[in-house]
């Protein structure tokens, strides 16, 4: 049973959606038990980081999700999902997040300094390309050829602390770490869920490299 974590940060009914199309069985839910028993879980979300932290720690779900984690059930953020694996955020000053890899979200600057003239719109709204570092991607983009395109929402990113767990990237000016992979934890900027047939492969590719995982 694949179980989306609903921390009320929106975009979860469109990736619930996706799912059903695939013919996957899934469960929304804020239930620390229903977590703790999860064959798989995702993590969405839009919105802003700290609101989303201080929602997880409310309805008491950072503890049964980083023991999931550890236990090594599979994880995939989405969007601002993958933001909150990681350790802190721009966007809310002082707020941890879930610290589950080593990382910061910036936001992505307007100029490029000295310069004080705009030069890209931010929120990043719309389809971008995608390379894959040493041109081998991770498991979720099997059978999903280099700079295929996908499509972003959002004004912060990722800047991760170990480059090794960065599977895809974009260019927005700044070099997006699009996707990262690391042991069950999985996560991307981008919505699948928005990315037509190539965002459906992707969220088959985590259902299917996930499939039979042996949870301690």
């Amino acid at each position: 049973m694949t179980v989306i974590i609903d921390y009320g940060a929106g975009n979860i009914l469109s990736v619930a959606n996706a799912l059903h199309y695939l013919g996957e069985e899934i469960t929304l839910s804020s239930d620390p038990a229903v977590i703790s028993t999860a064959q798989r879980l995702i993590l969405p979300g839009v919105g802003a980081f700290g609101d989303a932290m201080d929602r997880i720690r409310r309805k008491g779900l950072e503890e049964p999700i980083r023991d999931a984690v550890r236990r090594g059930v599979p994880l995939l953020g989405i969007c601002l999902g993958l933001q909150l694996l990681f350790e802190e955020s721009e966007e809310s000053p002082g707020v941890r997040g879930l610290g589950l890899l080593p990382g910061v979200i910036r936001r992505i600057p307007e100029c490029d300094p000295p310069s004080t003239e705009p030069v890209r719109k931010v929120p990043q709204i719309g389809w971008n390309d995608l390379t894959y570092p040493d041109h081998k991607g991770g498991r979720l983009f099997r059978g999903i050829p280099e700079h295929s395109y996908v499509y972003f929402v959002h004004s912060y990113y990722l800047q991760a602390g170990d480059p090794s767990i960065v599977t895809a990237v974009t260019d927005y000016g700044v070099e997006i770490h699009a996707a990262v992979e690391s042991g069950n934890l999985f996560a991307c900027q981008f919505h699948p869920e928005k990315s037509e047939r190539c965002g459906l492969q992707i969220l088959r590719n985590y259902l299917d490299c996930t499939e039979g995982v042996s949870v301690c």
